[in-house]
């Protein structure tokens, strides 16, 4: 059967929106596989080798850190951190510069999790002397939690410096690194992370339904002590039963951890270094299409990952998103609306298996769409 459907044609599409990602049909094949009951051994071994190279990616020791597997996009990954780690009596800091740190803030919320949140605007880093002050004055926070790349907008946040300081207050340091994990060259002890997460769908480039956790092996087994807060998303419930059954506790997503076994060994032949490559090559790619257009982006360049664009509407009358959406979209290429509620924004990102020459192509074809909808080139703003 995968004979018969590698000789297919697969109409590529070119993703611009922040995941999933672009694949490879190599990894859209990985998932047409004989069945399976994943309770076999054969299925636990495969498994087991993920969650080594998992750890490997980010530079683990395996000794000291290790991976689990969930069902689910990258927010369960936050759900499960916060409600599994945090010690009775104890707070969260959540230091907030983005949806995705907002979206922290809300599952605190739901869970009724004591909770400080220390927000900053969109377009700038968080201030560490705030962060401190806040830990010191503040002793009774055991986690602290932020986003590493802000998708909504592109920052990069300064999370070598923030674990620091979480751990000279005593704190356990958790990083949605969803959107830069296996993109960004990440080494978790230098970073000072605790716990990184991230979906299969983003830096793998493989397909959604599979999200992961690397963590410190001993912080996992010291939260079985902890309130269980969820059955379903308990990071030590579902550590062990990996740990001492070599499955997941409830059925995995089969043909998804196939495309992900693929994606993996995708990744290693690829190397660390030349896929982050290929990533700032599409990056750069992207700024000088929009430069040449004129487009403005709302984070100083500086301070951005390097993965993801957010671009400024243009003031113009005939601007209209969804039409140029749609005109791209018609043609393989999809852009993405923007995550921030203070300006109209769009985003192109630099993530899946793409190249500079597939940007160029999208530029044409963006053009086009800018042309066809009488909208002004280069794109003006307000009264400059």
């Amino acid at each position: 059967m995968q004979e018969a459907m590698s000789n297919t044609s697969i109409k590529r599409n070119i993703l611009l929106n922040p995941g999933p990602a672009t694949t490879t049909d190599t990894v859209k094949l990985a998932q047409v596989v004989s069945d399976i009951c994943p309770r076999e051994k054969e299925f636990a071994r495969m498994m087991k080798g993920m969650r080594e190279d998992l750890v490997r990616i980010v530079h683990g020791d395996p000794a000291v850190y290790t991976a689990v597997l969930f069902c689910g996009s990258g927010t369960i990954n936050i759900d499960i951190c916060l409600n599994s780690l945090l010690p009775e009596g104890k707070k969260v800091l959540i230091i907030n510069n983005g949806a995705y740190s907002a979206r922290a803030a809300e599952i605190c919320t739901y869970y009724n999790l004591p909770m400080i949140e220390l927000r900053f605007p969109v377009d700038s880093l968080p201030d560490l002397e705030s962060v401190e002050q806040t830990l010191r004055e503040n002793p009774e926070i055991a986690l602290v939690h932020t986003t590493h790349n802000e998708t909504g907008t592109g920052i990069l946040n300064p999370i070598r410096e923030i674990g620091a300081l979480a751990h000279r207050y005593g704190a356990v340091f958790t990083v949605d690194t969803t959107s830069t994990y296996a993109m960004r060259p990440i080494d978790i002890a230098q970073e000072n992370i605790d716990f990184c997460m991230a979906s299969a769908q983003k830096g793998l480039m493989a397909m959604t339904g599979l999200s992961f956790i690397v963590g410190n092996r001993a912080l996992i087994e010291q939260s079985a002590n902890y309130p269980k807060r969820s059955y379903y998303c308990n990071l030590y419930l579902q550590y062990h039963f990996f740990e001492t059954t070599g499955e997941m506790h409830f059925t995995p997503p089969v043909q998804t951890i196939y495309a992900a076994r693929q994606a993996l060994d995708e990744y290693f032949a690829e190397g660390e270094q030349a896929k982050w490559q290929r990533h700032l090559s599409v990056f750069e790619a992207i700024h000088a299409g929009l430069e040449r257009l004129g487009f403005q982006d709302i984070i100083q360049r500086e301070l951005q990952a390097g993965l993801v664009v957010s671009v400024r509407y243009p003031d113009d009358a005939n601007w209209d998103f969804e039409r140029v959406h749609d005109y791209c979209y018609e043609r393989g290429f999809t852009i993405y609306p923007g995550k921030v509620s203070t300006q109209d924004t769009f985003r192109l990102c630099a993530l899946g298996a793409i190249s500079a020459a597939d940007i160029e192509a999208f530029f044409v074809v963006f053009e086009e769409a800018l042309r066809k909808y009488e909208i002004q080139i280069p794109v003006s703003y307000g009264q400059e």
